[in-house]
């Protein structure tokens, strides 16, 4: 029973408050590129749609379907990546999953906002949830990066 306990504790009041108020959760009208990823362990999904210009990026929408510590993952990102190039993104990427499996510290600003995920940590199975956002982000910025003109 203490696991469920641990669970319950995890669905803290600002997991469910970011959850509930995601920044950008409309999808883009003419993105530049879109990436949609799912985690196959839970079934959440997530798609992102991403417009990146003079390096970073400017527009960005997002259609997500998970629990609501990936929708507290998506509502941090939703709200810190407008202006961020490409490499923020990805970094902020790498130090989500080492925070998440490595005991890492918290991601830089603008994403030190998903310090609110940390206890996450011991829950493996939610952290392709959490990750998604991040993840499709990091992909499409990438893909514009490598096929927009600098």
């Amino acid at each position: 029973m203490s696991g469920d306990t641990d669970l319950i504790k995890l669905y803290s009041a600002r997991i469910l408050e970011l959850a509930a108020d995601i920044p950008c959760h409309v999808r883009l009208d003419a993105p530049s590129t879109t990436v949609k990823k799912r985690s196959p362990l839970c079934g959440s999904t997530v798609t992102v749609d991403l417009v990146l210009e003079d390096g970073a990026v400017s527009g960005f929408g997002q259609d997500v379907k998970a629990c609501a510590l990936g929708q507290a993952a998506a509502s941090v990102v939703g709200g810190a990546i407008i202006g961020c190039t490409p490499r923020q993104i990805s970094t902020a990427r790498d130090e989500l999953r080492a925070m998440l499996k490595d005991g890492g510290p918290v991601p830089a600003a603008p994403f030190d906002g998903l310090e609110v995920l940390k206890p996450a940590a011991e829950f493996k199975n939610r952290h392709a949830s959490i990750l998604l956002t991040l993840d499709a982000a990091s992909e499409a910025a990438a893909h514009l990066a490598e096929t927009q003109p600098a």
